[in-house]
């Protein structure tokens, strides 16, 4: 086991017009390759811009990120999106597939961006596998939400990353379909051995993560893995 992610005293604070906001303040965590880790909180309390940290897709304002080694900050954009393609898959809310492509090339282009060779071959199977072999030729609009979402878990496993951030994913979609996008993503995952960080509103699929970290007014107020910890008793 080596640690995938390591977050040391983490904050970031939004300027605006002489007015700063700090949504998130002193947060410390790590995680192991294979874990599994649900970020819960009410909204506005910084899940979000923690996952979007963790991943670099933002600049923290203070202390520090390492992903599988690579220490996020001072990284310029270019480099953290060399590291996220490298490194990271992603799934949103939102799907986040570009609508000018069929359901097979948006599982195809983080396989171009990294020049693989074979990656309409890898595509398909990844859209078998997610129960879409069939669906391929069609286009974003074309599909249910329930559908969408399964080309977008193609393709975040399509780079074979070492950790997968899932901002509610399945915050879009009936509870049936929802459900069943959820046992796909955590054995898409047991089978890959990727980490994965889910942030989710729904108590019940943060249960199924091996380790429930709760964010309050941009602080840790539980931890799961520390429940005797000092962060938990101040849960200001």
């Amino acid at each position: 086991m080596h640690t995938i992610l390591d977050v040391d005293n983490l904050g970031k604070t939004y300027h605006s017009g002489g007015h700063s906001l700090s949504v998130l303040e002193g947060v410390h965590f790590q995680l192991q390759a294979g874990d599994s880790c649900a970020i819960v909180g009410p909204s506005g309390s910084g899940k979000t811009t923690l996952l979007g940290l963790c991943a670099g897709l933002d600049r923290a304002s203070t202390g520090s990120v390492v992903l599988n080694g690579v220490r996020l900050d001072g990284l310029s954009e270019d480099q953290r999106a060399q590291v996220r393609n490298q490194h990271v898959g992603f799934i949103f809310q939102s799907f986040n597939l570009i609508p000018t492509l069929t359901a097979l090339e948006n599982v195809m282009v983080p396989l171009e961006l990294r020049g693989e060779k074979g990656a309409e071959k890898t595509a398909r199977e990844l859209l078998a596998k997610v129960g879409l072999a069939e669906r391929g030729t069609h286009y974003p609009t074309q599909l249910s939400g329930g559908e969408q979402q399964r080309v977008s878990i193609a393709r975040a496993f399509s780079n074979r990353p070492s950790i997968l951030f899932a901002d509610e994913p399945t915050g879009n979609l009936d509870e049936d379909t929802g459900a069943h996008i959820e046992q796909l993503i955590f054995d898409l995952n047991r089978e890959a051995g990727t980490t994965l960080v889910l942030v989710t509103h729904d108590l019940e699929l943060a249960g199924k993560c091996g380790r429930i970290i709760q964010i309050r007014g941009g602080r840790i107020a539980f931890d799961s893995q520390q429940q005797q910890s000092p962060s938990v008793e101040s849960r200001g």
